[in-house]
């Protein structure tokens, strides 16, 4: 990888508990805020991605528009031809981000997240062959395609994934353009798993921050959200000893997450995200960014506001572009 990031991005991703008309707005004002990335979560049973993003595209003019989503609750074929699709529509903006699915989108659905690994491989290479405008015979480990071919011709588009565990952390490095990271203090070492296979990938780190008492507060209560079936590596990283962990899964068992965000500290809260004031948020993504020759930097949007997000959107564009001076 070159020794400096190059055409570094500033993105968000957007997990769609709002309207589609505010989901759309919301694209729209990253946009007008400088912003080159928007991703939209594919939650199964919240706003439909697809028709978000279609409705983006034609309203927008620069920003890139992303899906995330998983090989279990779409077809990698599906998946293939709806992103197609935003790229027409958006005149070639399109990417995809690809995550192992989570128990949130998976169990009301009756999914077993069984395979990950393989159900990325298989998607990767079932996105790849039919972006290449052909017609396409393939059989993988959990999915396949047989005589498939897309109308919209060859298409090229990023393929990203979101990965915590080393073996998709490898796989990413192998096959992908680029790896999606989360939890600071984690990311030195999941970055040495993604690059063994000495690729030029993208490098992005995905936060929330906290640069508010509120903000804080907000993050205690996504922590155990954050940390449930994280891998060991992760969790060390973290700070997180076995009697710690034994204790947050107890409080997880009587409470829910809600009970764990009452053990949450501040250092655990600043172990996994970039979390102080404004300027002490700046100084720690600048560090990163040249430290870990990040690529990118993506704000998660979680919840519905438009005014409220616009002013997060602003405040993050303004403590991003002070880490890059």
């Amino acid at each position: 990888m070159s020794a400096e990031p190059t055409n570094f991005k500033l993105g968000l991703q957007l997990i769609p508990q709002m309207s589609t008309a505010e989901v759309v707005d919301t694209i729209r004002t990253a946009e007008e805020l400088g912003y080159d990335y928007c991703m939209v979560a594919d939650e199964g049973l919240m706003q439909d991605v697809f028709v978000c993003l279609g409705a983006a595209a034609r309203v927008t003019d620069s920003i890139r528009l992303g899906v995330v989503t998983n090989g279990y609750t779409r077809h990698p074929a599906a998946t293939a031809a709806a992103v197609a699709t935003v790229n027409e529509l958006s005149g070639g903006r399109a990417f995809v981000t690809l995550v192992a699915g989570g128990t949130m989108v998976l169990h009301p659905m009756g999914i077993q997240r069984s395979a990950p690994l393989s159900v990325i491989d298989d998607t990767i290479e079932i996105l790849r062959a039919l972006w290449t405008g052909d017609a396409v015979e393939w059989e993988g480990r959990r999915v396949g395609v047989h005589d498939a071919q897309l109308i919209h011709g060859p298409q090229s588009i990023p393929i990203w994934v979101a990965a915590r565990g080393p073996r998709i952390l490898e796989l990413a490095g192998e096959k992908a353009d680029g790896v999606v990271l989360m939890a600071k203090s984690d990311l030195r070492e999941s970055i040495e798993i993604a690059s063994r296979a000495g690729k030029d990938l993208d490098l992005i780190y995905l936060d929330r921050l906290a640069f508010s008492p509120e903000m804080i507060e907000e993050a205690r209560g996504l922590y155990g959200y954050a940390i449930l079936d994280s891998p060991p590596r992760l969790l060390r990283n973290l700070g997180i000893d076995d009697d710690t962990m034994r204790e947050l899964y107890a409080a997880f068992d009587r409470g829910g997450v809600a009970a764990i965000s009452a053990l949450v500290t501040d250092e655990m809260v600043a172990a996994y995200q970039i979390a102080g004031t404004k300027t002490e948020c700046r100084e720690q993504l600048k560090e990163m960014i040249v430290r870990h020759r990040l690529n990118g930097f993506f704000i998660n949007i979680i919840g519905p506001g438009i005014d409220e997000n616009r002013t997060l959107l602003a405040d993050v564009a303004e403590i991003a572009r002070g880490s890059q001076s």
